[in-house]
């Protein structure tokens, strides 16, 4: 498929360049210096999914990661419930295929489904060999001296598969896989650098003067390096989307600061094909307190015999659902959104303390010590939670290896619409996929170094700032990124209607033109970038989910509350409009 090759991007075509492009090399132009970095593999972004795929790719090329804050700064850093794979005595891959369909709501691919499920145990032995260390069971698995993993249950899972570190799985595997990072030789790690825009490129093969053909693909990206404000180019042969989810999107998320859908952003503005933004995740329990930000608390609460009650201490779940506190999430978050609209309460109440107090704080250390640290002692009396955005079920479209449907550009992770989540994400899958597809996408783009020719790749031109200046308006950017989070939380939330999403698409189209105007006049930097991302990824949310006129898995409505399998059993599509 033919994707458009106009890049929203402010290089100037015609600027000549002086100097060769080789890492770490200055390129000199119109009197200014301007890092120009090549690389064999550029890697945008450093949860799991980023990571992996570096250390699978390191061995047979140059590798560039860009993390825009600190490496360690990502979604995997708090994972805590931990990794989804069949490892049970009682468990199989039917039944993770299973329960994984069931919580899609029937617009998972089987086919990814199946793949995801049976190449997972093998990337879990993979990150042991690395050094992760999982909770293990106190038996042997045989005579010999094999161990047996300690596994969780979370919601929407038929049996207990969930491999974990106590309640700090994500930062047990990032930490592991940072130090390989940091430790490989051809991996060069660009912290504080924040990706502004992919570079497309396009080749012509030609007869005298008639095109034959005509392939657009991407060549690298633009990269703010924020300490000193410059903005670096990027080649590459291969480029791969790993920025993680958008929950800053939205008012209130389980996401770190840096989620702001940079990836999906990026990808939408250079022709990548987009799917499924209307199903966003909202986590059932995010800590109700004031001095709380973003703190989330794991599924697996409830896995261990968690109860949601309300303000009287009175469990609800089984109004809404038979499997009551262990429903899929977006049973849950809705359970807990009509329970504090009926009410006017601030927050409902997950309790576990009727367990053993000594298993509470051994099997939720790091829970058990932030609750303790807003003065909730978890093991003897309720946690107060509301519900948060909390992970993209959508993304950027990708085959089976990772690739995009522009050329050389790949995507994984929460970034990528691999098929696996459909309508809804079955709990710990994510992990499961990042390894997975992060594997598959360094086999394929491995095969394409050795097996294509990369030579013809164009110079590539600098960035331009020609006319532009230093904002005195920051007020702008501030102002737009507050309403943009309060209007998407407040109508394009966990229940939606027509008229919400109406008064959604007349604000994001204001603030767009607002933010159009002021990216050209003044000079990038960091904010800038992120509200014109959570901008994009927000106008893609809401045009997704005013096409889909039913409820379906995350996504519910008003005025359509029943599923439609007749007209609406298939993926919601976006591409950009062609420019040329």
């Amino acid at each position: 498929m033919k994707v458009p090759k106009v890049v929203e991007t402010r290089h100037a075509l015609s600027l000549f360049i002086f100097c060769c492009a080789q890492q770490g090399m200055l390129v000199i132009g119109r009197n200014k210096i301007v890092m120009k970095i090549k690389t064999d593999f550029l890697i945008i972004g450093s949860g799991v999914a980023g990571l992996s795929f570096a250390l699978k790719v390191a061995d047979y090329g140059s590798v560039a990661l860009v993390t825009k804050k600190d490496v360690m700064d990502s979604n995997t850093k708090r994972a805590q419930g931990g990794i989804a794979s069949v490892f049970g005595d009682m468990d199989s891959f039917d039944l993770h295929i299973k329960d994984t369909l069931a919580s899609g709501d029937g617009l998972c691919s089987e086919e990814v489904v199946e793949l995801v499920v049976k190449k997972g145990p093998a990337r879990i032995r993979e990150l042991i060999d690395m050094g992760v260390k999982f909770n293990i069971s106190d038996k042997n698995s045989n005579d010999n001296d094999i161990y047996e993993l300690d596994l969780g249950r979370e919601g929407g899972h038929s049996e207990k598969r969930i491999v974990h570190a106590q309640d700090m799985t994500g930062l047990e595997v990032e930490e592991v896989l940072v130090n390989h990072v940091r430790n490989h030789k051809n991996i060069t790690l660009y912290e504080n650098h924040i990706a502004i825009d992919l570079i497309t490129c396009s080749t012509r093969m030609t007869r005298g003067l008639i095109t034959t053909t005509h392939e657009d693909f991407c060549c690298g990206a633009y990269v703010l390096d924020r300490k000193t404000g410059h903005i670096k180019t990027f080649s590459a042969s291969i480029t791969l989307l790993a920025t993680g989810g958008a929950g800053k999107v939205y008012l209130y998320t389980s996401n770190p600061d840096v989620a702001t859908g940079d990836g999906i952003a990026m990808g939408y503005r250079a022709g990548a094909t987009v799917a499924n933004l209307e199903f966003v995740q909202f986590h059932p329990t995010c800590l109700f307190n004031p001095d709380a930000k973003n703190f989330l608390i794991s599924e697996a609460v409830r896995g261990e015999g968690g109860v949601l009650i309300d303000s009287a201490g009175i469990p609800f779940m089984k109004k809404y659902d038979p499997l009551k506190d262990l429903a899929c999430r977006d049973v849950v978050a809705r359970a807990i959104d009509t329970e504090l609209k009926q009410s006017g309460d601030d927050s409902v109440f997950l309790d576990i303390s009727h367990k053993n107090s000594g298993f509470v704080q051994e099997r939720f250390p790091n829970l058990y010590a932030k609750c303790l640290t807003f003065g909730i002692d978890m093991a003897n009396e309720p946690i107060p939670v509301v519900p948060a955005a909390h992970y993209m079920c959508g993304g950027v479209i990708t085959d089976m290896f990772g690739r995009t449907d522009i050329k050389r550009l790949y995507a994984v992770g929460e970034t990528a619409c691999t098929g696996l989540h459909g309508a809804n994400r079955l709990a710990s899958n994510s992990l499961s996929e990042a390894l997975v597809y992060a594997d598959q996408a360094a086999k394929q783009a491995l095969h394409e170094i050795k097996t294509r020719d990369f030579t013809s790749t164009p110079e590539l031109s600098q960035w331009d700032e020609t006319g532009t200046s230093h904002s005195d308006e920051c007020i702008m950017v501030s102002h737009n990124w507050d309403e943009i989070r309060r209007f998407m939380w407040n109508y394009v939330g966990i229940v939606r209607s027509n008229k919400r999403l109406e008064r959604a698409q007349r604000r994001i189209e204001n603030i767009q033109h607002e933010i159009r105007a002021y990216y050209w006049d003044f000079k990038v930097a960091a904010d800038l970038v992120e509200l014109r991302n959570i901008a994009t990824v927000a106008e893609l949310i809401i045009k997704c989910a005013m096409h889909r006129k039913e409820s379906r898995g995350l996504h519910y409505t008003l005025e359509y509350p029943e599923k439609n399998d007749k007209r609406w059993l298939k993926d919601t599509i976006l591409r950009r409009p062609f420019v040329g």
